[in-house]
Protein backbone atom coordinates (compact mmCIF):
# COMPACT_ATOMS: atom_id res chain seq x y z
CA UNK A 1 0.00 0.00 0.00
CA UNK A 2 1.26 3.52 -0.96
CA UNK A 3 0.77 6.74 0.30
CA UNK A 4 2.62 8.88 -1.59
CA UNK A 5 1.12 12.36 -2.18
CA UNK A 6 1.62 14.77 0.34
CA UNK A 7 0.05 18.11 -1.34
CA UNK A 8 1.32 21.40 -0.85
CA UNK A 9 -0.90 23.58 1.35
CA UNK A 10 -0.71 27.02 -0.80
CA UNK A 11 -0.19 30.54 1.22
CA UNK A 12 -2.33 32.94 -0.76
CA UNK A 13 -0.75 35.73 0.64
CA UNK A 14 3.07 34.11 -0.89
CA UNK A 15 1.22 33.89 -4.30
CA UNK A 16 2.58 30.06 -4.31
CA UNK A 17 2.69 28.80 -7.95
CA UNK A 18 0.39 30.32 -10.48
CA UNK A 19 -3.51 30.43 -10.76
CA UNK A 20 -5.99 31.06 -13.25
CA UNK A 21 -9.82 31.13 -11.88
CA UNK A 22 -11.86 33.21 -10.03
CA UNK A 23 -11.19 35.71 -6.48
CA UNK A 24 -13.56 37.06 -3.90
CA UNK A 25 -13.18 40.76 -3.31
CA UNK A 26 -10.48 40.29 -0.74
CA UNK A 27 -8.10 38.90 -3.55
CA UNK A 28 -8.40 35.27 -2.30
CA UNK A 29 -8.89 32.13 -4.54
CA UNK A 30 -12.66 31.56 -4.49
CA UNK A 31 -14.65 29.88 -6.69
CA UNK A 32 -13.27 27.83 -9.63
CA UNK A 33 -9.82 28.07 -10.80
CA UNK A 34 -6.54 26.05 -11.49
CA UNK A 35 -3.34 26.07 -9.91
CA UNK A 36 0.14 24.75 -11.12
CA UNK A 37 2.37 24.54 -7.38
CA UNK A 38 6.28 25.17 -7.42
CA UNK A 39 6.95 21.70 -7.11
CA UNK A 40 4.93 20.81 -10.63
CA UNK A 41 1.72 19.35 -8.80
CA UNK A 42 -1.48 20.69 -10.48
CA UNK A 43 -4.95 21.21 -8.27
CA UNK A 44 -8.10 22.42 -10.50
CA UNK A 45 -11.38 22.96 -9.05
CA UNK A 46 -13.08 24.36 -5.99
CA UNK A 47 -11.69 27.26 -3.70
CA UNK A 48 -13.11 28.77 -0.49
CA UNK A 49 -11.53 31.82 1.34
CA UNK A 50 -8.05 30.67 -0.61
CA UNK A 51 -8.32 26.97 0.34
CA UNK A 52 -9.17 23.86 -1.80
CA UNK A 53 -12.72 23.37 -0.64
CA UNK A 54 -15.19 21.70 -3.00
CA UNK A 55 -14.26 19.32 -5.59
CA UNK A 56 -11.55 19.21 -7.15
CA UNK A 57 -8.71 17.23 -9.26
CA UNK A 58 -4.84 17.20 -7.56
CA UNK A 59 -2.36 15.62 -9.96
CA UNK A 60 0.84 14.86 -8.37
CA UNK A 61 3.99 14.91 -10.15
CA UNK A 62 5.08 11.37 -9.41
CA UNK A 63 1.46 11.02 -11.82
CA UNK A 64 -0.58 9.93 -8.71
CA UNK A 65 -4.20 11.39 -8.65
CA UNK A 66 -6.39 12.79 -6.27
CA UNK A 67 -10.35 13.29 -7.43
CA UNK A 68 -12.96 14.16 -5.25
CA UNK A 69 -13.62 16.57 -2.10
CA UNK A 70 -11.79 18.67 -0.50
CA UNK A 71 -12.16 20.69 2.93
CA UNK A 72 -9.50 23.38 4.08
CA UNK A 73 -6.88 22.11 1.60
CA UNK A 74 -7.24 18.44 3.07
CA UNK A 75 -9.02 15.63 1.50
CA UNK A 76 -12.13 15.39 3.34
CA UNK A 77 -15.46 13.92 1.62
CA UNK A 78 -15.55 11.27 -0.80
CA UNK A 79 -12.83 10.33 -3.52
CA UNK A 80 -10.46 8.47 -5.50
CA UNK A 81 -7.24 8.33 -5.05
CA UNK A 82 -4.89 6.64 -7.98
CA UNK A 83 -1.47 5.39 -6.33
CA UNK A 84 1.74 5.66 -8.71
CA UNK A 85 2.47 1.75 -7.82
CA UNK A 86 -1.21 1.19 -9.91
CA UNK A 87 -3.34 0.93 -6.62
CA UNK A 88 -6.45 2.80 -5.49
CA UNK A 89 -8.91 3.79 -3.12
CA UNK A 90 -12.47 4.87 -3.57
CA UNK A 91 -14.16 6.20 -0.72
CA UNK A 92 -14.24 8.43 2.10
CA UNK A 93 -12.03 10.60 3.57
CA UNK A 94 -11.41 12.78 6.82
CA UNK A 95 -8.81 15.49 6.94
CA UNK A 96 -6.56 13.91 4.56
CA UNK A 97 -6.84 10.26 5.61
CA UNK A 98 -8.97 7.32 4.56
CA UNK A 99 -11.60 7.26 6.99
CA UNK A 100 -15.06 5.67 7.09
CA UNK A 101 -15.92 2.66 4.43
CA UNK A 102 -13.96 2.53 1.14
CA UNK A 103 -12.51 0.14 -1.35
CA UNK A 104 -9.15 -0.29 -1.78
CA UNK A 105 -7.37 -1.95 -4.63
CA UNK A 106 -4.08 -2.91 -4.56
CA UNK A 107 -1.08 -3.25 -7.11
CA UNK A 108 -1.28 -6.74 -7.14
CA UNK A 109 -5.08 -7.25 -7.97
CA UNK A 110 -6.03 -7.50 -4.18
CA UNK A 111 -8.90 -6.03 -2.78
CA UNK A 112 -9.96 -4.57 0.71
CA UNK A 113 -13.71 -3.12 0.88
CA UNK A 114 -14.85 -2.33 4.15
CA UNK A 115 -14.01 0.26 7.03
CA UNK A 116 -11.21 2.49 7.85
CA UNK A 117 -9.58 4.30 10.47
CA UNK A 118 -6.40 6.84 9.95
CA UNK A 119 -5.33 5.65 7.10
CA UNK A 120 -5.90 1.91 8.66
CA UNK A 121 -8.40 -1.46 7.93
CA UNK A 122 -10.35 -0.98 11.30
CA UNK A 123 -13.75 -2.31 12.00
CA UNK A 124 -15.88 -4.60 9.57
CA UNK A 125 -14.22 -5.65 6.41
CA UNK A 126 -13.83 -8.46 3.65
CA UNK A 127 -9.95 -9.25 2.01
CA UNK A 128 -10.21 -10.66 -1.21
CA UNK A 129 -6.91 -12.07 -2.71
CA UNK A 130 -6.84 -12.08 -5.96
CA UNK A 131 -4.13 -14.84 -7.40
CA UNK A 132 -6.65 -17.34 -5.59
CA UNK A 133 -9.89 -16.34 -4.58
CA UNK A 134 -9.79 -16.52 -0.76
CA UNK A 135 -11.23 -14.36 1.23
CA UNK A 136 -10.93 -13.11 4.89
CA UNK A 137 -14.66 -11.73 6.07
CA UNK A 138 -14.50 -10.18 9.61
CA UNK A 139 -13.04 -7.69 11.85
CA UNK A 140 -9.84 -5.72 11.38
CA UNK A 141 -8.07 -4.03 14.11
CA UNK A 142 -5.73 -1.20 12.84
CA UNK A 143 -4.61 -2.94 10.22
CA UNK A 144 -4.67 -6.58 10.83
CA UNK A 145 -7.23 -9.73 11.09
CA UNK A 146 -8.23 -9.08 14.76
CA UNK A 147 -11.39 -10.74 16.71
CA UNK A 148 -13.90 -12.66 15.38
CA UNK A 149 -13.65 -14.02 10.98
CA UNK A 150 -14.26 -16.71 8.52
CA UNK A 151 -11.40 -16.91 6.20
CA UNK A 152 -13.14 -18.70 3.02
CA UNK A 153 -11.37 -20.87 0.83
CA UNK A 154 -12.42 -22.07 -2.66
CA UNK A 155 -13.85 -25.64 -1.07
CA UNK A 156 -14.52 -25.30 2.77
CA UNK A 157 -14.55 -21.82 5.53
CA UNK A 158 -12.78 -21.87 8.43
CA UNK A 159 -14.82 -19.46 11.64
CA UNK A 160 -13.16 -18.50 14.50
CA UNK A 161 -11.01 -15.80 16.27
CA UNK A 162 -8.09 -14.65 14.98
CA UNK A 163 -4.97 -12.59 16.22
CA UNK A 164 -2.32 -10.67 14.35
CA UNK A 165 -3.50 -12.09 11.24
CA UNK A 166 -3.79 -16.06 12.44
CA UNK A 167 -6.38 -18.03 13.63
CA UNK A 168 -6.08 -18.22 17.41
CA UNK A 169 -8.64 -20.19 19.75
CA UNK A 170 -11.72 -22.41 19.39
CA UNK A 171 -12.93 -21.91 15.65
CA UNK A 172 -14.83 -24.64 13.09
CA UNK A 173 -14.10 -25.96 9.67
CA UNK A 174 -17.40 -26.05 7.67
CA UNK A 175 -16.76 -27.77 4.20
CA UNK A 176 -18.89 -27.79 1.16
CA UNK A 177 -20.52 -31.51 1.63
CA UNK A 178 -21.71 -30.37 4.59
CA UNK A 179 -19.14 -31.59 6.93
CA UNK A 180 -18.19 -29.68 10.23
CA UNK A 181 -15.06 -30.08 12.13
CA UNK A 182 -14.84 -28.03 15.21
CA UNK A 183 -11.24 -27.70 17.43
CA UNK A 184 -8.92 -25.33 18.68
CA UNK A 185 -6.14 -23.26 17.14
CA UNK A 186 -3.24 -23.13 19.96
CA UNK A 187 0.43 -21.83 19.87
CA UNK A 188 3.22 -24.62 19.72
CA UNK A 189 7.14 -24.52 19.88
CA UNK A 190 8.30 -26.27 16.92
CA UNK A 191 12.73 -27.09 16.87
CA UNK A 192 14.25 -25.76 14.21
CA UNK A 193 17.63 -26.19 14.21
CA UNK A 194 20.60 -25.85 16.59
CA UNK A 195 22.34 -22.93 18.05
CA UNK A 196 26.65 -22.76 17.74
CA UNK A 197 26.49 -24.16 21.19
CA UNK A 198 24.26 -27.20 20.30
CA UNK A 199 20.97 -25.27 22.11
CA UNK A 200 18.01 -26.33 20.38
CA UNK A 201 16.65 -23.30 18.38
CA UNK A 202 12.68 -23.19 18.60
CA UNK A 203 10.08 -21.21 16.44
CA UNK A 204 6.02 -20.99 17.86
CA UNK A 205 3.68 -22.25 15.22
CA UNK A 206 0.21 -22.66 15.25
CA UNK A 207 -1.20 -26.30 15.43
CA UNK A 208 -5.06 -27.13 14.89
CA UNK A 209 -6.10 -29.90 17.37
CA UNK A 210 -9.69 -31.36 16.29
CA UNK A 211 -12.23 -32.10 18.72
CA UNK A 212 -13.13 -35.59 18.92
Amino acid sequence: MSDSGSEILEDEQKSAGEYSGERNEAGERHGSGKAVLPNGDIYEGQYEHGKRSGKGTYIFRNRARYIGEYYLNLKHGQGIFYYPDGSKYEGFWVEDQRQGHGVYTYSNGDTYDGEWVQHQRHGQGVYTYHDTGLKYTGTWVKGKMESAGEFIHLSYRYQGNFFNNKPIGQGKYIYDNGFEQHGEYVQVEQEIGEAEEEQPVTDTILKWIPKM
